[in-house]
């Protein structure tokens, strides 16, 4: 993992241009420490000359030291191994080997810094061994202090290089969460915008939709029986009923539009519409001339709200897509409280299951299958729940089913343990109203 990896803060300066100025001031430093020290020395000019210049290579070779660290600690450690020998001023180039050899550990060349350190102490410990008694340049305090500078010198290398690497994958772990995290922002807003676009497609679409049925009927009738008197009491029944109708429609458009501006409360416990107003939706299909007839079987019990209001809209979809399309006469609309069997058993693993079934007379869909966005729609509120629903063609109508699992996931208590209370559809209705 190279250096490269670390982001730098904007204001920094290059990479390049901090290697140049170290490379600088490290020179610098040698230039004016050799030049003190030729003070107290003398040597010939060819030899003067030489040493300068191995301090010119040792010094520039670490302007490259992040991009070849290797090589350029092996460059600076031969210039030293000329440079001392050969001059008597004794600069302190072995700076450069130091900041060298340190930088190749911290690129993550370890085994080449170790390598490194060994050959330097090796040839220094050798060259003073063959020195004659009394001519050591280095005495064994000041080699053991070498050897401990050199693998300080690697150790530090190692250190700063884990460290560049925990922050990187820090740095990255950060990005990775804020990345996510806009991920599911953006997954939740897609989700709320589909369910407010259920919503108003359920709410806007049923009462429209019969609203325009009522009127046509209406225009109809007094097409028929142009009598002021018969025409004016057809006129009054059907106002009555896209009055009713309109309020419907307008009370729960109210209400999703209060959720959607009290943005900062919490979301509603209990939805605008349940099954406790199934009756009302029977009634306003009827006035649009639908002969509609409910049953329900087993011990209704309290649904959890989102539940609720799942089969309110799954029915209230329904009947606006037999009103809208079908052309039928009857429709059927079946509450099976207790259903254990078929796909619902499979689904929910023996858990008790709410079965709607909306049937019509009107002949089915032409393509034999659902279409539109309404059935989509409803399929998804199912499944949102941990539910399913298939609709097509059945006997010579068309056939919603759907299966809803009497308790959500998020639910405290299940349907078996919820405390008694009164049943939240009508009471069975086995004869046609």
């Amino acid at each position: 993992m190279p250096l490269a990896l670390r982001d730098r803060p904007s204001g920094r300066l290059p990479p390049r241009t901090v290697d140049a100025l170290v490379a600088g001031a490290v020179l610098v430093v040698v230039v004016v420490w050799t030049l003190v020290s030729m003070r107290y020395t003398s040597e010939s000019a060819l030899r003067a000359v030489l040493g300068w210049a191995l301090v010119l290579i040792g010094c520039g070779a670490l302007f490259f030291r992040r991009r070849q660290p290797v090589a350029v600690a092996v460059v600076t450690l031969l210039a030293c191994v000329v440079y001392y020998p050969l001059s008597a001023a004794d600069g302190p180039l072995m700076i450069a080997f130091a900041l060298a050899l340190y930088t190749t550990a911290a690129e993550g060349r370890f085994a080449a810094a170790v390598a490194l350190a060994a050959v330097t102490l090796l040839a220094v410990g050798l060259g003073e061994i063959r020195q004659q008694p009394g001519h050591r340049q280095i005495d064994d305090t000041s080699l053991a202090m070498l050897a401990g500078w050199l693998i300080s010198l690697v150790a530090v290398g190692r250190a700063q290089r884990t460290r560049l690497a925990y922050l990187h994958e820090v740095e990255q772990r950060a990005l990775a969460a804020e990345r996510e995290q806009e991920a599911r922002a953006r997954q939740s807003a897609t989700e709320e915008r589909l369910r407010i676009a259920r919503e108003l497609h359920d709410i806007l679409g049923h009462s429209v939709s019969l609203i325009h049925v009522q009127s046509g009927a209406a225009l109809h009738r007094l097409s028929k029986n142009p009598a002021p008197e018969a025409g004016l009491a057809t006129a009054a029944e059907a106002l009555e009923a896209v009055k009713s109708t309109s309020k419907d429609a307008l009370r729960e458009l109210r209400a999703t539009l209060g959720v959607l501006r009290r943005a900062d409360e919490a979301t509603p416990t209990s939805p605008a519409s349940g099954l406790a107003l199934l009756g009302e939706l029977a009634e306003r299909a009827r006035s649009a001339g639908l002969d509609v007839r409910t049953s329900v079987t087993g011990t209704p019990v309290p649904l959890p709200p989102p539940v609720d209001l799942a089969a309110y809209r799954i029915v209230q979809e329904s009947l606006t897509n037999v009103t809208r399309h079908s052309g039928a006469r009857t429709v059927r609309i079946a509450l099976d409280w207790d259903d254990r069997s078929g796909t619902a058993t499979r689904t929910h693993a023996g858990a008790r299951v709410l079965r709607l079934r909306i049937a019509d007379d009107g002949g089915g869909a032409p393509d034999g299958g659902p279409s539109g966005s309404g059935i989509r729609g409803m399929a998804e509120r199912a499944r949102a729940l941990g539910g399913e629903l298939t609709a097509g063609n059945a006997d010579g109508g068309f056939l919603v089913d759907a299966h809803l699992p009497l308790t959500t996931p998020a639910a405290t208590h299940t349907a078996t343990e919820a405390p008694e209370a009164p049943p939240t559809t009508p009471a069975p209705e086995g004869d046609p109203r």
